[in-house]
């Protein structure tokens, strides 16, 4: 076992290492739906349901994902951030378990849910350990590293799960996903403590818990999360919709989604590269700002699309890889900007930011569920909305932003 990682130089000196923790971490939010996506339709079939309950699978995911987020961050603050990660593991594999033996759809997002709450502690406190050890627009830079390393999980996810469903049929993915969690699990040794006892916070659980009621009362964190969420909500009508837009609709081959999916991904490691090359220069302000005018540009002409059928396929592909690819301008700069001012409840702030993310995803995937036709319109439009709605809440940092960008 290493020891504890409690400053930046020690973080350095472990870099790799810590980099390596962080991201498998952080990965096992977008494996754990991106793995069966590809599978959707063949769920459905196998289960008698049709598409919009499948995709409920995603909004049942995203509720437990979301409300989990907010008991581990206090949690997390007082005990520190290795323990609610091993808790979650071991409810992230039983989570699994169940979903490779669901009987019903509804059995199989029950079972999504306990998967959620395993998988979240994860997510919420690796963006915690970044903001324990680095501060400002390091701290942006080290995210957008850390989104970039872990984008090859969902690079690979629809990739890995067509061929597995081609191989063993779709339960046999879940069962890969209990496998994920015990090997992450025996890995744990290695993960570095970042929070020691000295640092955290006593208060009680309870009272921790109603201090979120002053977080959000905080118009600058709101702005922050509130850019983040929109997009997150516009990121998840696009999982919860491109199975049935491309596979269904547009009758692209599962084997074959995963490589149009891998497109967007592509898109968002190249924009985490060159936001962590330019934020020290331009400002995470500055950059979030201009990332959220790209999505909302690209919403539109993503709900143009799929109203009018212009460009058939490609037209809906590339109009999506667009808007995925605002990303790496988004997420990892309005989470620092968040965390920015609060690194004592660093646990708190990451939790009420994710289930502002997540939560918006809840909205999203269920309007696709509910308002699904056959088309991709449900999705397109929903995707148009949450763009606009993200480079709303960003420019209520404007004033903010230019003199963040200028000082930068």
């Amino acid at each position: 076992m290493i020891a504890s990682v409690q400053t930046p130089a020690a973080a350095t000196r472990h870099g790799w290492r810590v980099l390596a923790i962080l991201s498998a971490l952080m990965g096992f939010a977008s494996i754990s739906t991106d793995l069966y996506l590809p599978a959707m339709p063949a769920m459905g079939q196998a289960l008698s349901a049709d598409a919009g309950m499948v995709e409920l699978t995603v909004s049942g995911y995203l509720i437990g994902f979301s409300l989990g987020q907010l008991l581990w961050g206090p949690v997390s603050d007082r005990f520190g951030r290795r323990l609610p990660v091993v808790v979650g593991l071991v409810l992230f594999a039983l989570g699994s378990a169940g979903c490779a033996m669901a009987g019903s759809a509804e059995a199989l997002i029950g079972w999504r849910v306990v998967q959620a709450v395993g998988a979240c502690p994860g997510v919420v406190l690796a963006r915690a350990m970044v903001r324990d050890l680095y501060e400002g627009p390091r701290a942006a830079q080290m995210l957008s590293t850390l989104m970039t390393v872990m984008a090859i999980a969902p690079l690979l996810g629809p990739v890995v799960g067509g061929q597995i469903l081609a191989v063993a049929g779709w339960r046999a993915i879940f069962w890969t996903l209990v496998g994920v969690g015990v090997v992450t699990l025996a890995a744990l040794f290695t993960l570095p403590e970042t929070l020691p006892p000295e640092r955290r916070n006593r208060e009680p659980l309870g009272r921790a818990l109603l201090r979120y009621g002053t977080l959000i009362r905080q118009r600058r964190l709101l702005g922050y999360a509130g850019a983040g969420g929109f997009f997150y909500g516009g990121m998840f009508a696009y999982i919860a919709g491109t199975p049935f837009a491309y596979v269904t609709y547009h009758h692209v081959p599962p084997q074959m989604y995963g490589l149009l999916f891998g497109a967007g991904i592509v898109g968002i490691m190249t924009t985490n590269t060159l936001n962590a090359r330019l934020v020290r220069r331009l400002g995470s302000d500055r950059l979030l700002l201009w990332g959220a005018g790209v999505a909302a540009l690209a919403g539109s002409v993503v709900a143009a699309t799929a109203w009018s059928g212009w460009g058939g396929l490609w037209g809906l592909a590339v109009s999506l890889f667009l808007f995925v690819s605002a990303t790496g301008f988004i997420v990892a700069n309005s989470i620092a900007g968040a965390l920015a001012g609060f690194p004592e409840r660093a646990g708190a702030v990451s939790a009420l930011v994710g289930a502002v993310h997540y939560g918006s995803g809840i909205v999203s995937s269920a309007a696709i569920g509910a308002f699904a036709d056959g088309t991709p319109w449900p999705m397109g439009w929903v995707i148009a909305l949450t763009g606009i709605g993200s480079l709303s809440c960003t420019w209520l940092l404007a004033p903010t932003t230019h003199t963040n960008a200028r000082s930068t």
